[in-house]
């Protein structure tokens, strides 16, 4: 079930959401002797509820300290319906797990907001474990126009 809230503040949006992980295919291309090791992950999302409706892709690379906790870059593409728009948009992001908790930081990618989401500005941030599985927790600070 997904759980959505929408506050609005002045011109900013407030949304709290979640995407369902529909597949996650991660590879290691890099692999260190003492277990560390560099991966690349492509995923495919759903989104769904109040405020947002969709498909979201996002790629990432992921670097693993030998203790299994990591470090990343993405770069997510969502099309859909964002409130009442339609269109797509791309966040670029960052993040750490530190063994328990996931933590991804990003920002809608300039220029990227197409068709009703042009001009779409605003930044992302999504805290995760694996008791949140097959959801990916993420609330979406955001303007248009």
């Amino acid at each position: 079930m997904c759980v959505t809230h929408t506050y609005s503040f002045g011109m900013t949006t407030h949304l709290e959401t979640k995407f369902e992980i529909k597949s996650w295919d991660e590879k290691p291309y890099r692999e260190l002797p003492d277990g560390r090791k560099f991966t690349e992950a492509r995923v495919a999302l759903a989104a769904a509820g109040p405020g947002i409706e969709g498909e979201a892709t996002f790629e990432a690379l992921m670097y693993y300290a030998a203790d299994g906790t990591s470090t990343y870059v993405t770069l997510m593409h969502v099309v859909g319906r964002l409130g009442d728009r339609e269109g797509s948009f791309v966040l670029s992001g960052t993040g750490t797990y530190d063994g328990t908790q996931a933590r991804g930081e990003s920002t809608v990618v300039p220029g990227s907001g197409t068709g009703e989401l042009a001009g779409l500005r605003g930044t992302a941030v999504s805290v995760s474990t694996h008791a949140d599985y097959p959801f990916m927790p993420l609330t979406l600070d955001y303007e248009i126009g």
